[in-house]
């Protein structure tokens, strides 16, 4: 206890001689002599019940900061700095720390030919190569009309396979992802963990491959709208790409327009549901509406493989800004973040590690992006693939002929 407490109400008298020789005003009269004790008696029992009270919260703040301080030290101003103690883990040998994931390239040039108009060009716009890099993969562009032997060496390359957004149903394209798609379900029978994420016009045909019914689609109005997600009632996010998502977030996704939705076709709830194939392959995660308030499923997740597929555009908070009504708010560049760090953490269960050498000849960065988002709307950045269409073939650096690669 402090020492300014340490006299006691017990010794009035000397506390109020005290007190009567710091005034200056003497009285010889006993009454004032006496009423000049009662008021030093007064003071004496007005100030220490504030002094104890000042006492206790001196010990609480005390006691607070002792609580608090241990969360805010560094690491070398902890207690248990033992210098036996291991700076770094060892790795988990079951995890791949270089994963790397194959992206489809998209018939066209992103732009309508205003980029390149050759037949038999494709593109892969940059915003999904940038998400699956700012969660620590490498991307293989896997060239959907190159020859199929090629398309499936890059496929023993990679730890994943992401399908784009994009037009295109029908064709060499669709056969191609189809093609893909069973590969990687072979290879996930085969207890070899392989992860695909189909985003927009992907979601769209792998809903048209499970459900072997080319038709399945709806229209819908939600081009360049943002929109929120609603979870069905009673899912389980755990082991889906929802589960890293901090709670403040899961709750903002269904009140605020955090993701962004641009498509013309879908499915409704009702109509996947009555599709057996399509409702024991996927569980639905999430619906959305669209600008006539026509619900659509949003999300989905496979049952048995890890396989997820989105009617909306987890790329595009951060890495587009062409059309207007992509959400650039903090809460929205962090549902790109999460979405993107679930599908890393499923490459790197990825066990497949090729030789480096041929992953390093096939990588994004053999390639250049195009800028093209001067025109305001559509993709900011494409990486463009298209072979020379005259009898005389440019050497390629990587293959020896021209499949797209830089040349020499």
């Amino acid at each position: 206890m402090p020492s300014f407490l340490s006299n006691s109400p017990s010794t009035p008298t000397t506390k109020a001689s005290d007190c009567q020789n710091d005034t200056s005003v003497s009285l010889p009269s006993t009454s004032t002599s006496t009423s000049s004790s009662i008021s030093s008696d007064m003071w004496n029992y007005l100030w220490i019940p504030f002094l104890i009270s000042l006492s206790k919260e001196l010990t609480l703040a005390r006691a607070a900061a002792t609580t608090i301080s241990p969360s805010i030290l560094l690491p070398n101003q902890l207690a248990d700095d033992s210098p036996s103690a291991p700076r770094c883990p060892t790795s988990d040998i079951n995890l791949n720390y270089r994963p790397v994931i194959g992206i489809l390239s998209h018939p066209g040039d992103g732009a309508s030919g205003r980029l390149n108009n050759a037949t038999n060009a494709s593109y892969i716009a940059a915003s999904y190569v940038k998400f699956v890099e700012s969660a620590g993969a490498r991307v293989i562009p896997l060239i959907y009309n190159e020859p199929r032997e090629i398309l499936f060496e890059k496929l023993n390359l990679v730890n994943g396979v992401l399908f784009t957004g994009g037009w295109a149903k029908t064709g060499l394209y669709f056969n191609t992802a189809k093609a893909i798609f069973k590969e990687v379900l072979a290879r996930n029978d085969a207890g070899i963990h392989f992860p695909v994420y189909a985003i927009c016009l992907g979601f769209e045909i792998l809903t048209m491959i499970i459900s072997e019914d080319n038709q399945i689609l709806e229209t819908y109005n939600a081009t360049d709208q943002a929109s929120t997600l609603q979870f069905m009632e009673n899912i389980s996010i755990e082991g889906t790409v929802f589960q890293r998502f901090p709670p403040v977030l899961l709750k903002k996704l269904s009140t605020d327009c955090l993701v962004m939705q641009n498509h013309r076709y879908g499915i409704s709830p009702q109509r996947f549901q009555e599709n057996e194939l399509l409702s024991s392959f996927f569980e639905i995660l999430t619906n959305s509406a669209d600008e006539d308030n026509q619900v659509y499923v949003s999300t989905v997740q496979a049952r048995n493989y890890p396989v997820a597929a989105f009617q909306w555009h987890p790329e595009k908070n951060a890495f587009e800004w062409g059309l207007s009504m992509i959400p650039h708010s903090e809460d929205a560049i962090q549902v790109t973040q999460h979405v993107a760090n679930f599908f890393v953490s499923e490459a790197r269960k990825s066990l497949n590690r090729p030789p480096a050498r041929k992953v390093l000849d096939n990588l994004i960065y053999n390639y250049s992006p195009t800028y093209c988002g001067k025109a305001g709307k559509g993709y900011d950045e494409v990486y463009i693939f298209a072979e020379p269409e005259t009898p005389n073939k440019t050497r390629c650096a990587v293959h020896g002929k021209c499949h797209g690669h830089v040349k020499l």
